[in-house]
């Protein structure tokens, strides 16, 4: 018996172009759950529904007596369906190009059941009262899934063939070494948050929720030493691919990495010194989340593959 994705598959051919712009609807949509979910926060509705899956106890939607903060919570609860419908054209649209990009298809479906795992640990803290650990599990599965969709979405321009390196090996590892400090500033930028000045909702019973009880002050200068870490790798990284005249494309995503870490410093100290209002923290997250995604998109830069979409310019025209 076929499956439905086959007998689409034979009336339907998209061409690479779209198959490229439906990876990048997933993208997109996975950077826009990050900044949602930072508002549930910073506007302390994460309680605004009391229990999961349904919002209370009796209802899968909000009451009037939830007010603003059922609304929010919920909206971005659906939200969800908006990022799955997304990652679902992805998946259709690698399945039924022709040739069938088998690796594109199962990237798709890697986004989908992280977004199912990610949405049972959004559960989880609701049913937890927000407990910081697992808030700061749920943002790390949420920048998962954008590492994911980067990847979909840089591969969609690419061949399956073995991929083969533009530089030598040593550049190619100093590449993966920036990915992983600023993975690890990312990771200590949730646990700031975890022990930070939002806590997502107000304590019950006029209890403050839990916190992570570690020196807020401290975790604050380990997360700035990371950021001075990365900056300083950025740019050596600009110098050392300019110096053996790396191709254009890696030189320019570097570039924007650098730009993007200084601009998200220069957010993360005004937000410290003015006691972090929730507008600075909102868009230290978005810039949290397009850092990452800056820094994977690296040494994705400094390799090719063959067999690129014939209706595609080649990676490096493309990404330049």
């Amino acid at each position: 018996m076929r499956t439905p994705f086959a007998l689409l598959a034979d009336r339907w051919h998209p061409t690479a172009a779209t198959v490229r712009r439906a990876a990048l609807a997933a993208l997109v949509m996975s950077v826009v759950i990050v900044v949602t979910g930072g508002a549930v926060r910073l506007t302390a509705s994460g309680l605004g529904c009391t229990t999961w899956p349904r919002c209370t106890g009796e209802s899968l939607t909000p009451t009037p007596q939830m007010g603003v903060h059922g609304v929010i919570e919920f909206t971005n609860r659906m939200l969800t369906y908006v990022l799955c419908a997304a990652i679902g054209w992805a998946i259709l649209a690698a399945r039924c190009a022709r040739p069938w990009r088998r690796s594109l298809t199962r990237l798709g479906w890697a986004q989908f059941w992280l977004v199912m795992s990610n949405a049972v640990i959004g559960g989880i803290t609701v049913l937890t009262g927000l407990n910081p650990y697992v808030v700061a599990v749920h943002m790390v599965a949420a920048m998962a899934l954008v590492w994911v969709a980067v990847l979909s979405w840089e591969r969609s321009a690419e061949g399956d063939g073995a991929p083969e390196l533009a530089v030598p090996g040593p550049l190619h590892r100093l590449s993966y070494l920036l990915v992983t400090v600023i993975g690890l500033l990312v990771l200590a930028g949730t646990l700031v948050t975890g022990a930070g000045h939002h806590p997502g909702a107000p304590g019950a019973d006029g209890k403050p929720v839990w916190r992570i009880p570690l020196d807020y002050d401290r975790l604050a200068q380990a997360h700035a030493d990371l950021a001075f870490l990365s900056v300083g790798l950025a740019v050596a990284a600009v110098f050392v691919l300019a110096a053996v005249k790396a191709p254009p494309a890696a030189r320019a995503r570097v570039r924007d990495l650098l730009v993007v870490l200084l601009l998200q410093g220069v957010l993360g100290f005004v937000q410290y010194f003015t006691d972090a209002p929730e507008l600075m923290v909102g868009l230290h997250m978005l810039g949290a989340t397009l850092t990452w995604a800056a820094a994977l998109r690296v040494p994705l830069a400094l390799r090719t593959r063959a067999d690129a979409p014939a209706d595609l310019p080649s990676p490096a025209l493309a990404n330049a």
